[in-house]
């Protein structure tokens, strides 16, 4: 689905990701994980063609990723970041509606839509009318998550949507988002500093250190199989793994 070939990104003389190969499969959850500063938000950032790597290539299902393609790919994708990112002056219906108004999709169509994405995500339909100042943190990310959802996205990609929440509602959202991905056959891409949470959910974690990878497999690759010393005390470091 996505290609990286040595892709790398520098401020300067500040490296934030060092020349990367990685490879992200189609249907299958893949999670971006690492100490803050690390390069995950900014190795999503670039699959999206919201930064321009310095070097290297990203390869979108075999186009480049690129000044001239961004736009246009960036609609077959979809984006959700903590707290949902909504616009506060429109409702949540209207967020979850927005693009697709944007890209003028036929009206009953579009609803049709919106309705089984509140079903999907347990939305209540009653919530769409309510400003997201007036929903809980939970609810307003289910609203990003349905408004990314909304064009049908060949790929969703996560920036720690659930950084922000309570950990019985972060808990609740994690059997949702598992339901929803396995149930759709999303291909995910999530970037989450939770290695309980990447374990959960992701088929594969990355996990990087100083803007690069130390080691790719699941959760018991990296436990019993560290590839390097940082990689059993990041694991060490996340007490939520002694609930695995």
């Amino acid at each position: 689905m996505i290609e990286m070939m040595g892709v790398g990104k520098r401020y300067g003389n500040t490296v934030a990701l060092q020349p990367t190969d990685l490879t992200i499969p189609a249907g299958r959850i893949t999670a971006l994980i690492g100490p803050s500063g690390c390069g995950k938000s900014t190795l999503l950032r670039l699959l999206m063609g919201l930064l321009e790597p310095t070097s290297g290539t990203v390869r979108f299902d075999g186009t480049p990723v690129n000044a001239q393609t961004a736009q246009e790919l960036r609609r077959r994708m979809g984006y959700v970041i903590q707290d949902g990112g909504l616009f506060p002056h429109l409702t949540a219906g209207e967020n979850v509606l927005f693009m697709a108004k944007h890209l003028r999709k036929p009206a009953d169509a579009s609803q049709q839509r919106l309705s089984e994405l509140c079903l999907l995500t347990r939305f209540p339909a009653e919530g769409l009318s309510r400003y997201p100042i007036e929903l809980s943190g939970g609810q307003r990310q289910r609203v990003g998550l349905m408004r990314a959802l909304m064009l049908q996205p060949e790929v969703l990609l996560l920036d720690e949507p659930l950084g922000a929440l309570d950990p019985l509602v972060r808990a609740g959202l994690q059997t949702d988002l598992k339901r929803i991905f396995a149930e759709l056959k999303q291909t995910v891409v999530l970037v989450t500093h939770d290695m309980g949470e990447a374990g959960f959910l992701g088929d594969t974690i990355v996990l990087l250190s100083e803007g690069a990878v130390v080691q790719k497999g699941t959760l018991e690759d990296l436990r019993d199989r560290p590839a390097a010393p940082f990689v059993t005390e990041f694991l060490s470091a996340q007490r939520s793994l002694v609930q695995l």
